[in-house]
């Protein structure tokens, strides 16, 4: 009898050596996206966000009445509040205390003990302790029972045991971090995003103080709103013309306490903001379709009972209910579950029917009361689901006869060559002459050219059927074949990347903004999803004898000596400047040097995080109201530091 004996090959062989057991935080440092997706800016604001969210989370206890965050000049953020302040005591589980368990390890913290806090952001956050590790510093001071205790830690890991530094009369938390510059692509925050995440925070908890404090720029704000979400969305209708009263309701239902605040405006645009526990829920969810479900529900019930129901019509649908809806729903549950890690949409489905039967009931009863209110929100939805019906058929028809009958693209299209979106670019181009460079020197294998002439229409103002049959509009549409609005089909657009590329100058800006304001407002999917993008064309070209670079805005054109230094010209030697006003001033291998080079180009991508200051913004940039236009113009005007007439 023979045995054989395995042979191990000790290079290629697995063992147990060679197993890494990576300790503590270290797994975040080493593979950050799977905790937070991304290192870029939205990221980095979503390290702030973690942090706020807890000291909110001590506000919706009862236990907190100020929160302050400061944007330090050294790119570290401090925010305190003035709660109970973190457990400093020993945790039983780690033998640490309760402070250095929060911010070493993951998944801990009192949001997992139901008893601490009944409501709050709850787990799928990234939590203090991966903040903790992704940045180069963390300090955090706790003062509670008249004492003052700390603790600071480098990359995660604790630099020392908890200190006792001293008595204080004050109560709470605060924390001060430094985002890691060798994790993120940058470290810059954006003050105005997190301004704005304040003043939301003060709004949804109303009686609670919000302090803002830019160091970098010397700006501080304060807010404080008694009047809640009914005071948001009064700012968030503003002027417009009102259908409805301003609608406000609360209730507590199982496991939800729902609050809600509406009116009807006269306007084809829906605006509606969702909040679980203060967490913004831009993709809403359970609640939001709670609260649609049962404003259909009603709105056809009641209509059935009057005999109001148009025979051409049918049911009213979502769409037509919800057009010219401006609303703010915010519920309040104790373990939510939201489908994606960014909080963007609530997955809970109890909160739905709970939502709807809350709603329902009030306005059951609201337009059993108030029926002459119910006849002008009804007289609106009719007219929009006539609109509805009407824009269907206009579509259908410049589709059976600029598409469908002859499959062409429009003729100033230049399409790629490449089978399939993946990877692939639309660029919109101003002008025949900036199409044709933009046509000699792309890549065809997967840029496609679309050039527009002049400027299209402005859609703010304008009805669906006029916006069809508008030439350079219908050609975008073709072009990009995706749809509009509700038949807005993801699936068939046909390019990864929409690039608009517009002139360095007044005419340049407005078309953008005309531009911008379509896809906004009719494929707003686009801009969701990261497919929208603006070039950033240079407004200037320098050249010093055989050397040379280019300005790019936002650059202060009166001190470009640092960027000259940069590219190795002597500013103290003569040197040719040229401006760049069109984009049919560049040659075509300029053109694409500069602006359509994957390898060398800037591109902008077209993003949302202030849905709010979005719509108000195109309200009054493209509205009919030019009184709002004219404010908007000579209260910004000082910041134009260079204009072309």
């Amino acid at each position: 009898m023979t045995l054989y004996m395995p042979c191990f090959d000790q290079e290629s062989d697995y063992w147990a050596s060679q197993i890494v057991v990576l300790e503590g935080l270290e797994p975040v440092r080493m593979r950050p996206w799977m905790y937070i997706w991304s290192t870029d800016a939205k990221w980095l604001h979503h390290m702030v966000q973690e942090i706020i969210d807890n000291a909110v989370d001590e506000a919706m206890a009862g236990y907190c009445d100020h929160i302050t965050l400061i944007l330090h000049t050294d790119n570290s953020v401090t925010v305190h509040d003035n709660g109970r302040g973190i457990p400093v005591d020993k945790h039983p589980k780690t033998g640490k205390s309760a402070l250095e368990t929060v911010f070493t390890i993951l998944h801990a913290g009192g949001k997992f003990e139901k008893s601490a806090y009944k409501i709050s952001g709850w787990l799928h956050g990234v939590g203090a302790s991966v903040v903790n590790a992704l940045s180069t510093k963390l300090e955090v001071w706790v003062h509670k029972n008249n004492t003052t205790y700390y603790q600071s830690y480098l990359r995660g890991i604790p630099q020392g045991d908890l200190q006792i530094l001293g008595h204080t009369d004050k109560q709470g938390t605060t924390v001060r971090f430094w985002p890691d510059p060798e994790i993120f692509e940058t470290i810059d925050l954006d003050a105005s995003k997190e301004f704005a995440r304040m003043k939301h925070g003060a709004y949804l908890t109303p009686g609670v103080t919000f302090t803002c404090v830019d160091e970098r720029t010397h700006t501080k704000m304060r807010y404080l709103y008694t009047g809640g979400i009914k005071t948001r969305l009064t700012n968030l209708v503003a002027d417009q013309e009102r259908i409805s009263t301003l609608h406000y309701l609360k209730e507590e239902g199982k496991d939800c306490l729902t609050e809600i605040s509406f009116q009807l405006i006269n306007s084809t645009n829906e605006n509606i903001l969702s909040f679980v526990n203060n967490i913004p829920t831009h993709d809403g969810g359970t609640h939001v379709l709670g609260f649609k479900d049962a404003f259909v529900t009603i709105v056809n019930e009641l209509a059935t009972e009057q005999g109001k129901i148009n025979k051409k019509i049918g049911e009213y649908q979502l769409s037509d209910v919800t057009d010219g809806l401006y609303a703010i729903i915010t519920v309040k549950i104790p373990e939510p579950q939201f489908q994606w890690q960014t909080k963007g949409r609530l997955g809970n489905s109890y909160v739905r029917t709970q939502v709807n039967k809350i709603v329902y009931a009030y306005l059951k009863n609201y337009f059993a009361a108030n029926p002459a209110e119910f006849d002008k929100i009804f007289e609106k939805i009719d007219l929009a689901a006539r609109a509805r019906l009407a824009a269907k058929l206009a579509k259908e028809t410049v589709i059976r006869k600029n598409v469908l009958s002859s499959a062409v693209m429009p003729w100033k299209l230049a399409d790629c060559r490449k089978r399939g979106r993946q990877g692939t670019e639309l660029y919109i181009v101003e002008g025949d002459s900036a199409g044709w460079s933009a046509k000699q020197w792309r890549d065809p294998e997967y840029q496609a050219i679309l050039s527009l002439r002049g400027k299209i229409l402005n859609t703010e103002q304008a009805q669906i059927q006029k916006i069809i049959a508008n030439k350079e509009v219908k050609n975008l549409i073709t072009a990009i074949w995706c749809g509009l609005r509700d038949n807005f089909d993801e699936n068939a657009l046909r390019y990864d990347k929409i690039i608009i590329m517009t002139d360095a100058d007044v005419d340049g800006a407005h078309i953008r903004t005309l531009l911008m304001t379509f896809f906004y407002r009719y494929m707003k999917w686009l801009i969701d999803n990261g497919n929208l993008y603006v070039a950033c064309p240079p407004i200037y070209r320098v050249e010093q004898g055989k050397k040379s670079c280019y300005i790019y805005p936002p650059a202060d054109p009166s001190n470009i000596t640092p960027i000259l230094i940069d590219n190795n010209i002597d500013p103290e030697a003569k040197y040719d400047i040229q401006r760049y006003k069109w984009l049919g001033e560049m040659n075509p291998d300029q053109l694409w040097e500069t602006t359509m080079n994957p390898m060398t180009r800037k591109l902008l991508k077209i993003s949302i995080e202030e849905a709010e200051e979005a719509d108000r913004l195109f309200r009054t940039l493209m509205g009919e109201d030019v009184s709002l236009r004219k404010h908007f113009i000579l209260t910004n005007a000082k910041n134009v530091k260079e204009l072309d007439v």
